[in-house]
């Protein structure tokens, strides 16, 4: 018999050939960029503590921008020389319980450009009528 790990190892090569093969680098940074902060957020549902709630929501807000942005601009990413890679590491970063990037990212960047739309929008709202 051989050792597992070499049965691990070649599973994980099967796996990812297959999955590169099926969507290329693109697939695989989504999953990368999807699959951890996933399942986070599942357990952050059941638990008790809102912070993991605000982290994960954070998380998420942040995740859709970026998605949208990258679809607008996707022309980028052939000019961008190891875009998947620079990708995989940004979202590491954002989701990351030592940096918490996501936060900062909302704080610096989304919060400030957002939050006046969205005060203008609430004031702006229709008032019910009263019968």
């Amino acid at each position: 018999g051989q050792p597992k790990v070499y049965f691990f190892f070649a599973a994980v090569t099967l796996i990812s050939s297959i999955v590169y093969g099926l969507g290329g680098m693109k697939l695989i940074s989504d999953i990368f960029a999807f699959a951890y902060p996933a399942y986070m957020s599942f357990k952050a549902i059941d638990s008790a503590d809102p912070t993991d709630d605000t982290q994960w929501l954070t998380y998420w807000v942040v995740f859709a921008l970026f998605s949208i942005v990258e679809n607008v601009m996707s022309f980028l990413v052939t000019w961008i020389p190891f875009y998947y890679m620079i990708k995989c590491c940004f979202f590491a970063w954002l989701y990351h319980p030592k940096f918490m990037g996501a936060g900062l990212v909302y704080k610096q960047i989304i919060k400030p450009f957002v939050m006046p739309y969205l005060q203008a929008f609430e004031h702006e709202k229709p008032q019910k009528k009263e019968e």
